[in-house]
């Protein structure tokens, strides 16, 4: 048996009705912006194997970073202990974070991120003797399959078998354009008719909607509402952290701070598990105190893993030579470029850009369905034709790693230009 139909014996694979679903590609190999399956057919990862690889596969610069600390310290129980480089981490992170982000909490995953956040912000107003209990959201968000998480997203067919098991959230408007005012009044009516105690949004790009993307003075104006009334912000970059806006984190665009942040995904290359939550001294310090009860009770098993901090440090690194951030901007005109050739194509809709994410959306006679038939026919024609790509729904979204070539990027627009005649 090859490896495909070994896999079926055993394995449930995420977001995957397996009645329906084709059998999964078995990938062997990766090197750069391209993976090889057990057949020797080459694709190229045009969405960095969902988000979490920019610097591209078996990238030896982090590979010599983890066999370095596996063979120094692989791993310690951060319980009472610490290591020099989840110290080193913060301290590189604590450079490049907004200045309000002075403390570091480690954990495992994008959602665990968010999970932690969603616990901190509850617990915060706890410990100061006040009840709030709920969290806002914007309509459409996904911040992960973990409880807290999964009910801060809107996306109800991920959820709807847990109704009524979830915590409270209210749901806004995203301030795209022409909805600016109406998500500002639904904030205000929140506020006003909620116990708030957080506000966790996605900046500037809602990634798993189908890279919906707004303005960071729509956003400032959000968080700077919700500061007046003493609600807690968490921004949630677990996708758009680390270069992929164009910017290092999504949060450098705005004025205002968000008092949490979530990181992930691209924290360690796409290597190791791992992820932080962020936090203002303000949000610690009321943690801080002689009473016990007011610690915050969570944790992992492999919270602060050495080798994943290595990994992290080594991707830092990586993320601000020159070499990099001039693929960041590469690819960003090469989007820019490809969406002004594609956007007025009969089947195009509207198209968006920014930083190393694009996106369009194919018009459609009725709504399509996220994991619906043009969505997988979409999905099949890419695959077929050597190009990783995930639409959601008629959303067709490319952000592949930065350091693709020119010549696979112009295969990947091809590819995509050439599904939209098979819609």
């Amino acid at each position: 048996m090859n490896l495909t139909e070994r896999d079926q014996n055993h394995l449930w694979h995420p977001y995957t009705q397996h009645k329906t679903s084709k059998p999964p590609i078995a990938i062997t190999k990766g090197k750069g912006a391209l993976l090889w399956d057990e057949n020797d057919k080459e694709y190229i990862d045009a969405i960095a194997s969902w988000w979490v690889n920019p610097f591209g596969h078996s990238n030896t610069f982090i590979a010599d970073a983890i066999y370095k600390q596996l063979t120094t310290l692989e791993h310690v129980l951060f319980g009472g202990f610490t290591h020099e480089p989840a110290v080193v981490l913060a301290e590189k992170l604590v450079e490049i974070l907004p200045k309000n982000q002075q403390k570091l909490f480690f954990s495992d995953n994008g959602s665990t991120a968010v999970e932690v956040a969603i616990k901190v912000a509850l617990q915060y107003f706890f410990n100061k003797g006040e009840k709030k209990t709920t969290i806002i959201a914007f309509e459409n968000a996904f911040h992960g399959d973990t409880f807290a998480a999964m009910a801060a997203s809107g996306i109800s067919f991920f959820t709807d078998a847990f109704q009524g098991m979830l915590i409270d959230v209210v749901r806004i408007p995203v301030p795209i354009k022409g909805q600016e005012e109406a998500s500002i009044n639904a904030l205000r009516d929140a506020l006003k008719n909620n116990n708030c105690t957080g506000f966790i949004f996605e900046p500037l790009v809602q990634g798993a909607a189908g890279m919906v993307m707004y303005e960071s003075e729509s956003l400032d104006k959000l968080i700077k509402i919700c500061e007046e009334n003493k609600v807690l912000t968490i921004a949630d970059e677990v996708m758009t952290g680390f270069g992929k806006t164009g910017r290092t984190f999504a949060c450098d665009y705005l004025t205002e701070k968000p008092d949490m942040m979530c990181l992930s995904k691209a924290l360690t290359g796409g290597t190791i598990p791992m992820a932080i939550t962020t936090f203002t001294s303000a949000i610690f310090d009321a943690f801080y105190d002689e009473d016990i009860n007011k610690a915050l009770f969570h944790g992992h098993t492999f919270t602060a893993n050495p080798t994943g901090c290595a990994a992290a440090l080594a991707s830092l690194a990586l993320l601000q030579t020159n070499d990099m951030q001039g693929h960041i901007a590469r690819v960003n005109k090469s989007h820019l470029a490809f969406q002004k050739h594609i956007k007025s194509h009969p089947k195009v809709t509207t198209t968006r850009v920014l930083g190393v994410i694009f996106a369009l959306e194919i018009k459609t006679e009725s709504s399509a369905s996220y994991y619906g038939t043009l969505r997988n026919k979409l999905y099949d024609f890419f695959i077929e034709n050597g190009v990783i790509l995930r639409p959601v729904g008629n959303i067709v979204y490319i952000l592949p790693p930065y350091i693709i070539t020119d010549e696979q990027l112009q295969k990947v627009y091809q590819v995509v230009e050439k599904a939209l005649e098979i819609v």
